[in-house]
């Protein structure tokens, strides 16, 4: 055995240093032994920033995938470079959440004035229920008040396919809607 590894599992050797390892199998036994070092830490950083433990191991897993993948990451300070990684990937995390509920509770905002809170109710869940294409195209037609020639150019798509998914989704919502 070289003097400076450990040998800690059969078959499988620490380096001491945390430096850049020679090959793949190397950095897999560095990237690992960060883990075993930081991960239970980093773990609960993860879950005190985002308040949800499936989400602060999807963190981890995206910091460690990323760590194992990229060659360039051989920091000197393995556990201060990780802690930041995983702040970074929990605040992208949160700030994904917010866009995501922002856009989900406005879907109908500039719509509907005249409608029943019920009957907004009903076309908001009609409308989420439509595939993104076709959603896009209501969106840019009644709600933008674009024409199909402009939604076409908006979109890249041929007037024909506006047209058509315009068909298709108004076809959809009076059925959903029936």
């Amino acid at each position: 055995m070289h003097p400076h590894t450990k040998n800690l599992l059969p078959r499988v050797y620490i380096p001491d240093e945390m430096s850049a390892p020679a090959d793949d199998a190397d950095r897999g036994t560095m990237v690992a032994r960060w883990y075993a070092e930081c991960g239970p830490r980093l773990y609960r950083y993860a879950v005190m920033l985002l308040a949800n433990g499936t989400d602060a191991e999807d963190v981890l897993q995206q910091v460690f995938a990323t760590a194992m993948a990229d060659p360039r990451v051989a920091p000197a300070q393995p556990e201060a470079y990780l802690r930041t990684a995983v702040r970074n990937a929990a605040y992208s995390l949160l700030r994904q959440r917010r866009t995501t509920r922002a856009a989900a509770a406005r879907i109908l905002q500039p719509v509907a004035s005249g409608c029943s809170p019920a009957e907004q109710a009903a076309l908001e869940q009609a409308l989420r229920l439509l595939p993104p294409e076709q959603r896009e195209v209501i969106h840019l037609h009644v709600y933008e008040g674009m024409t199909f020639q402009e939604v076409a150019r908006a979109t890249g798509e041929s007037i024909n396919t506006v047209a058509g998914r315009y068909r298709y989704a108004l076809a959809r919502l009076r059925r959903t809607l029936s």
